[in-house]
């Protein structure tokens, strides 16, 4: 918000950057008892587009085959580095929890290990273990992760990652 007097506010002209919908927005407010600006403020967006944002590819494999022997697979997109792997499936509304999971899980506070996934492909665009992962899957293979403590990307990297959902079930 800008304060101007009168002949200022008189000889301004509002900037030419159009909003989203082509048009322009500026507003002048008088004070109706003294004829005078009280305020003048010019709202605009820039043309210019925002740089885009590395995405992480994300493919889950269903934990049992189908009827015709394939394992069914379901697709998502991360911006790298904003959101955990947890967030992401459950956003996706992509299955995450085995049975006893689904009732009795911490939430996200990596203190009950239900959360377990399989990093088949681009382990390296994930963070490392964290200490809960550590403790919780120390006798588990190496990738072999808690969902709620891996972060997707980190914020300057971009790719795939394969993920096999709920491993335990897989014989």
């Amino acid at each position: 918000m800008v304060s101007l007097n009168l002949t200022t506010a008189m000889s301004l002209r509002p900037p030419e950057f159009p909003d989203g919908a082509g048009n322009r927005r500026n507003t002048v407010r008088f004070c109706p008892a003294r004829k005078r600006p009280i305020s003048i403020s010019f709202a605009a967006t820039s043309p210019e587009a925002s740089p885009s944002q590395p995405e992480i590819e994300l493919e889950f494999i269903g934990p049992k085959p189908g009827n015709d022997g394939s394992y069914p697979v379901e697709k998502a997109k991360a911006i790298s580095g904003e959101k955990l792997l947890r967030n992401v499936m459950l956003d996706n509304k992509i299955e995450l929890y085995a049975t006893y999971g689904k009732v009795m899980n911490c939430g996200g506070g990596g203190s009950c290990g239900t959360c377990i996934v399989e990093i088949i492909d681009g382990k390296d665009l994930l963070n490392e273990r964290t200490n809960a992962e550590l403790r919780y899957l120390k006798k588990k293979p190496e990738s072999w992760r808690l969902a709620c403590q891996t972060i997707v990307g980190n914020k300057e990297n971009s790719g795939k990652v394969v993920i096999q959902r709920i491993p335990q079930w897989k014989k």
